[in-house]
């Protein structure tokens, strides 16, 4: 079957929602959005739908996503962003603007902020000259058929086109499958990141940082 890769339109937004839900969530029942968004997963989805819909254009926006098609269906995708360019910043507006528009009140934004505090315990800063790669994940029904390597060397690429010298990409302690996929491809362990609380908000130790140089 042929694969057909292209950048992120207004409908794909549903799609792209799943995507971000399931690249942050990697081998655990939920992540990082789980935390943000609060509630059940569909409020987890329409978070992020929003959000890949939402100005300013961030890195979740569906521009900023490439997909990989399989017989005209969206199965896989990712990101790849210059966080020098407005990278966590930007989405940090456009979060704002989907809480607003969904209603949060300030006692929403304070609920949101101490699920996601045990998080931030683990984050990595950018390394010098990096293009970071994120969101991360194809559907549980097309995998094993090489889109998100297909994905990757095309967003690969695309770093080294503008001028990047290596690429940056985080990982939860424990998704072995993952870690083992970004070797395949080039990638190592550069360090990682644990934290109790991290572990008892989410059930894995932390993240783990991995690089590939061009």
């Amino acid at each position: 079957m042929k694969t057909k890769i292209r950048t992120g339109k207004p409908d794909d937004a549903d799609f792209l929602a799943r995507v971000m839900m399931l690249a942050s969530r990697g081998h655990l029942r939920r992540g990082v959005w789980d935390l943000i968004a609060g509630g059940s997963e569909e409020n987890c989805l329409d978070y992020l739908r929003r959000l890949a819909l939402a100005e300013p254009v961030s890195l979740c926006h569906h521009s900023s996503f490439i997909i990989a098609e399989h017989d005209g269906k969206p199965a896989a995708a990712l990101c790849g962003f210059d966080p020098h360019a407005g990278g966590w910043e930007v989405l940090a507006d456009a979060m704002k603007n989907v809480q607003r528009e969904k209603g949060w009140t300030q006692a929403d934004e304070k609920a949101s902020a101490d699920r996601t505090q045990p998080v931030w315990k683990c984050t990595f800063d950018t390394l010098d000259g990096a293009w970071v790669i994120e969101s991360v994940a194809t559907l549980p029904d097309y995998r094993r058929r090489g889109l998100a390597d297909s994905l990757m060397a095309e967003i690969l690429d695309a770093g080294r086109a503008r001028g990047h010298r290596l690429a940056q990409l985080t990982v939860l302690i424990g998704n072995v499958a993952a870690q083992r996929a970004y070797k395949k491809v080039g990638f190592t362990v550069r360090d990682e990141k644990r934290h109790p609380d991290f572990e008892a908000a989410l059930g894995a130790a932390g993240f783990v940082r991995m690089v590939r140089e061009y």
